[in-house]
């Protein structure tokens, strides 16, 4: 099939946030296209959207309405055909799409891992007592109380600079990041200490860059097919699927990862109570082509351990 490829007078227009972050995985996902299409930079456009995610940073999240706060708008852009194709922190997506989009391309993942950061380099273990922690995720608020009730944890929202600029003023000591946001946009000056995945399993998705797309535009999910990651396809299939089994949202602790090895996939996951006193973990592994089911399986066996109410605020 021949593909109808951009060009500067046609460029095709990717959406994205305004953060640095998320204009770093803009820029990367054009650099990949052009790459694969032999094509110049300006065959390519980058639409910015702002989102009520980023407007509202005042309040968490569970108090406004979620994730998607972070994709409404420009999944409303996507629809109407204002731009051609929208790139997102697959962390951050729901695991419904509206009617008519496609999510599903993913480039490599990135470091999975979370950072503990603080101003001065100190480590987790050396946090003093009833220190104060900022974080807006509820995984990490959890699974921070679950190995440390001792810490006050604060509201952190806002982007990685912004929350940078909190540590800076006192707001908290510490604060966890994402290790793959900090690669991405080259902080190497920022103290952090990587968190191994035995320790503080990350959100699902966590690393990883996802695209979205119009269901009947045949063309960009041909120039797509170039760059997708197979490899984080197949984890990300596992993991989004035990995400959804499990009902979860923003306003869920929830942890999970996939990796493969000698053509199977194992998946780690766990779930807690928003206030860390109880975390359930499961693992289990599959052929890869049965990730998804994987994903379903362990959920269930999650759910039926942690019983009705689990989830609650206490």
């Amino acid at each position: 099939m021949t593909i109808d490829l951009p060009s500067p007078r046609a460029a095709l227009k990717i959406g994205t946030r305004g953060s640095p972050l998320a204009l770093a995985q803009a820029n990367e996902t054009r650099d990949r296209l052009a790459r694969a299409w032999d094509l110049p930079f300006e065959a390519f456009t980058i639409v910015v959207i702002k989102t009520s995610g980023d407007r509202i940073i005042d309040r968490p999240l569970k108090e406004v309405g979620g994730k998607g706060l972070f994709t409404k708008e420009i999944e409303e852009a996507l629809l109407s055909s204002e731009i051609d194709l929208a790139v997102h922190s697959t962390k951050d997506m729901p695991v419904e799409q509206p009617e008519g989009l496609i999510f599903g391309t993913y480039l490599p993942r990135e470091d999975v891992r979370d950072a503990f950061v603080t101003l001065d380099g100190k480590g987790f273990s050396d946090l003093e007592e009833g220190a104060v922690v900022g974080t807006s995720s509820l995984r990490r608020k959890a699974q921070l109380k679950n190995r440390r009730p001792d810490l006050e944890v604060v509201e952190f929202r806002g982007n990685l600079q912004t929350r940078m600029r909190k540590l800076e003023d006192g707001v908290a000591s510490a604060t966890f990041l994402a290790m793959a946001g900090l690669m991405r946009l080259r902080m190497d000056e920022v103290k952090r200490q990587a968190i191994d995945v035995t320790e503080m399993l990350p959100a699902v998705g966590q690393g990883a860059i996802g695209i979205e797309w119009r269901q009947n535009d045949t063309r960009t999910a041909s120039l797509l097919e170039a760059i997708h990651d197979r490899e984080t396809g197949d984890r990300l299939a596992a993991e989004r699927a035990f995400l959804a089994a499990l009902d979860g949202s923003c306003e869920t602790p929830i942890a999970g990862l996939a990796e493969l090895k000698d053509g199977r996939i194992t998946l780690r996951g766990e779930v807690l109570r928003p206030d860390g006193s109880e975390v359930i973990e499961a693992a289990d592994d599959a052929p890869i082509s049965d990730g998804a089911e994987l994903g379903k399986e362990l959920a269930g066996r999650l759910l039926k351990e942690a019983g009705p109410g689990f989830f609650d605020w206490r």
